[in-house]
């Protein structure tokens, strides 16, 4: 991981669903994130398949500590079958990179569905129960220690939580051995220019500088532990 910039000028909102219960299907031969690429783009269990011109899965690096969950793919990313690269994947890279965080190393990016909404809409509760097993398979794959929810959409659909982004972001949350930090979608910030202190791009600044700073913590405790064997 680089170092990290200063300026908080280096960077220039979702909402509900619930998770669903739906069975993981069984993976064919081997678990691993290529058979899982094989069998999304396979995938034909919501009427997404019928409109997409790609399967978007990931970008970054699976062996990355830090994961970040959005909501679903775009047109540019509907185009490239890539997450975020548009003009909020442009700004998330920003933000990134303000923190001393590459995009290609240091973080592992996916949505909550794999498929573009019609319309850039957000996925229905229904879409987003068909696709959770892909998602819940591919943190078990990637095992990052974080894991960052972009908007309200991925923290309802990773967590269950409906409270609202606003309350909910910059807070560490929890669960099963994984810690989650709900942060706003790089969307909203570009709706929202200001970078003002305590606008939401001041916000987010803060909220990544305390993630960088959770994942020096984990790497320094870590090396402590090999240097004591």
């Amino acid at each position: 991981m680089g170092t990290q910039r200063s300026q908080l000028d280096l960077f220039s909102g979702e909402e509900d669903p619930s998770p669903a219960t739906v069975a993981t299907p069984a993976p064919d031969h081997e678990d691993s994130l290529e058979a899982l690429t094989r069998e999304c783009v396979d995938c034909q269990r919501c009427g997404l398949a019928a409109t997409r011109t790609h399967v978007v899965i990931s970008r970054g690096n699976p062996l990355a500590r830090l994961m970040l969950i959005g909501e679903g793919p775009g047109q540019h990313e509907d185009e490239t079958g890539l997450p975020f690269v548009g003009r909020s994947g442009q700004l998330l890279d920003q933000i990134l990179a303000s923190v001393g965080l590459d995009q290609e190393q240091d973080i592992y990016i996916c949505n909550v569905v794999k498929c573009r909404p019609p319309g850039n809409r957000k996925p229905t509760p229904e879409e987003m129960a068909r696709c959770r097993p892909w998602l819940q398979r591919q943190i078990q794959l990637v095992n990052p220690a974080v894991v960052l929810l972009a908007g309200s959409t991925a923290m309802t659909g990773v967590l269950g939580i409906k409270t609202g982004i606003t309350r909910m972001r910059g807070q560490w949350i929890e669960r099963n051995g994984r810690v989650y930090m709900p942060v706003f979608h790089p969307s909203f910030l570009l709706r929202n220019a200001s970078r003002q202190k305590g606008q939401p791009k001041w916000l987010t600044w803060e909220d990544f500088k305390a993630v960088r700073a959770r994942l020096d913590k984990m790497a320094s405790s870590a090396q402590g532990r090999e240097t004591l064997r």
